[in-house]
């Protein structure tokens, strides 16, 4: 009688050998994903490479990386006092912006799914908008303009509740507030859309089953069916909104400009863009991009560790 044997695992070249038969056998798929690999590659992986040893070096762009060791992170924490006001800042825009968002995303795609079809594209729409339009910022400047004309300004004195009207964009008792909230505004990306898919996605039986074992309303089932179903989603959301509020930078840029009023809403992002892109000295900005980067590493660690349980 023959006895089936388990199969030996495979060595290097087999493995090898396999990995190019498989990469044969799907070259269309890789085909595809070519294009966009392409440029991931040559726009994110290299310039992430490349920022680690810059890092180290005095580099104006004009001469030759000149070594330098610790020099710039040392100037970092211990001489530059705008790179702390943009740590500052920073931590308060994760803080805000990233578990807030994530969290009014999920509510929002839930609240979403439960409407008719019709209505769910519709908001689907309205919500992920703001996020894919530079208009955004110009519409917020209209409303918030500085004089009697701009819209707030215009109703809170028509109410009474202002004498005069306020400079949001200038005055540093609003700036970072106003910057806030443009960031949750458009921040319904992404994240977003993954977590609409994935209510999308549950099989309708778990929530009979679950009826049938003894859930009793919308709440049990968010809690006990729902959310672990969701893992994958939940996961990429997390990711993409949470890295999102620490490179922050863009919206107080282009509201209250670089750089903003006694630096109210200067981030770290805005601090590497003012030494790269304006002084350009490019070894320095790579060394506080290497400091986010290293911060981002971390912050998805956590999430990693803090959704695992939905993931595996």
């Amino acid at each position: 009688m023959a006895v089936k044997t388990q199969d030996a695992p495979l060595n290097k070249q087999s493995k090898g050998k396999y990995t190019w038969h498989m990469m044969k056998t799907n070259k269309a798929c890789y085909a595809m994903l070519a294009p966009f690999m392409i440029l991931f590659i040559i726009f994110t992986v290299i310039p992430v490479v490349i920022t680690l040893p810059l890092a180290f070096t005095n580099f104006n762009m004009a001469q030759f990386p000149e070594f330098t060791g610790l020099s710039n992170f040392y100037t970092l924490f211990l001489n530059d006092d705008t790179f702390m006001i943009a740590i500052q800042n920073t931590l308060v825009f994760a803080v805000f912006t990233g578990p807030f968002s994530y969290v009014l995303s999920f509510i929002l795609a839930w609240l979403i799914n439960e409407m008719h079809p019709v209505l769910k594209t519709f908001f689907t729409f309205v919500f992920y908008a703001p996020s894919m339009t530079t208009s955004a910022y110009v519409i917020w400047q209209l409303l918030l303009s500085g004089d009697s004309k701009g819209y707030i300004n215009a109703i809170l004195i028509d109410f009474g509740i202002l004498n005069s009207p306020n400079q949001w964009l200038t005055d540093t008792n609003y700036i970072l507030p106003v910057c806030i909230i443009v960031q949750l505004w458009i921040s319904m990306g992404a994240g977003f859309l993954s977590l609409r898919a994935g209510f999308q996605n549950i099989d309708k039986a778990m929530y009979e089953a679950g009826a049938i074992e003894g859930i009793k309303n919308r709440w049990q089932e968010l809690f006990l069916i729902t959310i672990p179903s969701m893992g994958p989603q939940l996961l990429f959301a997390a990711v993409l909104q949470i890295s999102a509020s620490f490179t922050v930078g863009t919206v107080s840029q282009n509201l209250v400009g670089l750089p903003s009023t006694d630096y109210a809403a200067h981030t770290v992002m805005n601090h590497a863009t003012d030494y790269g892109w304006i002084r350009y000295e490019m070894g320095y900005a790579s060394a506080i991009c290497l400091i986010l980067f290293i911060v981002m590493l971390l912050a998805n660690s956590l999430i990693n560790w803090v959704l695992r349980k939905y993931v595996d």
